[in-house]
């Protein structure tokens, strides 16, 4: 008869979260377990369930993640699986919600609030290395979070809804139209550590897909066909990616040539720097104020429009009217004269018909008396 262990163990989907949230790598948690990477990455996979001592072992470090990350309270973090019951509560299916325990009854906010506590911090260091910028990593972690709370029933719903923020914060840290804001035209300080600004200007100088795929793979941990779907690239293209953007950091960095040396690095660059999101109110608060605001902005444009479509129907003309062709110029006219003098042949001719008598009836000539 096999003994149950006391600790519970949290579900597969978020023990990738808590790893997140704590900043360790998979090489990190195998060494503290006892176990392979390959081992820590089946689990998280939910392909494998560690069993016995390991298993205690795995769940208590993930629960003292827990404990130290976030600062929320008890209730909001020691049962993930209300995450589970929000897709299906949310969602507008017919029939009444299926019946759950009350301590995992978690309102839509609450969800949130759960799922911010978990990813922000971890999401907010995973960002600064793919831009180098400290605000930037905030604003596109807070971004994310209000697209999120915008589509929250989506998001619930999703299978995966950390690599769901994830994607579109890395999506929005990685936009080319950065660059053409003021407040992004001037480098932020570096590190100050030699090594780590080094490493930093390596991540920097690589493309943005070798180095998100970096990020994702090395820097997360990730499984390649993992990478290759939040990449939206094939496996083989993703493996491309990989192989570049380690050469290229081997090549800077020799002592980076081996993967763990490149995780350890990658983790303690990130968690050096001591980034922290906002709180989730605010992110909330601020997402329903920028939903107010677009909407605002599409009613008065639609109302614009309708008064530009009515005062055009209204000044239009109801038939046609041919337009008036341009004046042109007549040749062949003679041009107007003033009469002159007589010529000698005229003063003849004028000379001969008052001398010749006139045919016809005699002209009436007035009498004066």
């Amino acid at each position: 008869m096999t003994q149950t262990s006391a600790v519970p163990l949290p579900p597969p989907e978020e023990r990738r979260r808590l790893r997140e949230a704590g900043a360790l790598t998979q090489a990190q948690v195998a060494e503290r377990v006892g176990v392979s990477r390959e081992t820590v990455r089946a689990w998280e996979s939910g392909r494998t369930a560690p069993r016995g001592r390991r298993r205690d072992a795995y769940a208590q470090l993930l629960w003292s993640i827990a404990d130290k990350t976030g600062g929320q309270e008890p209730e909001e973090v020691h049962d993930m699986t209300a995450l589970q019951y929000l897709a299906e509560s949310t969602a507008t299916a017919p029939g009444p919600p299926p019946e759950r325990p009350a301590e995992t009854r978690l309102t839509p906010a609450q969800a949130f609030d759960a799922l911010y506590a978990f990813c922000a911090p971890a999401l907010v260091r995973q960002t600064f290395l793919l831009t180098g910028r400290r605000e930037l990593a905030r604003e596109s972690v807070e971004r994310a979070f209000q697209n999120a709370w915008q589509r929250w029933p989506e998001v619930a719903r999703d299978r995966d809804p950390a690599g769901w923020v994830r994607a579109a914060a890395y999506e929005f840290a990685l936009s080319p139209w950065h660059r053409f804001r003021p407040r992004y035209r001037h480098p932020e300080p570096p590190p100050s550590d030699a090594f780590d600004r080094a490493l930093l200007d390596v991540l920097l100088q690589l493309p943005p897909p070798q180095r998100r795929t970096l990020v994702l793979y090395d820097g997360v941990g990730l499984d390649l066909p993992e990478t290759a779907a939040e990449t939206e690239a094939s496996t083989r293209a993703a493996a491309k990616r990989l192989m570049n953007a380690r050469t290229a950091v081997a090549a800077r960095l020799p002592d980076l040539s081996d993967p763990s040396a490149l995780h350890r690095r990658l983790a303690e660059l990130a968690s050096t720097e001591r980034l922290r999101a906002a709180k989730p109110m605010v992110v909330r608060d601020g997402s329903e104020r920028r939903a107010r605001f677009w909407t605002r902005a599409a009613i008065a444009f639609t109302v614009a429009l309708i008064g530009t479509t009515a005062l055009t129907l209204r000044t239009a003309p109801t038939h046609y009217e041919p337009p008036v062709p341009p004046g042109s110029t007549v040749r062949g006219v003679p041009p107007r004269m003033a009469p002159g003098p007589l010529s000698e042949k005229e003063r003849e001719l004028r000379e001969k018909l008052r001398k010749q008598m006139q045919s016809g009836p005699e002209r009436l000539l007035p009498q004066v008396t």
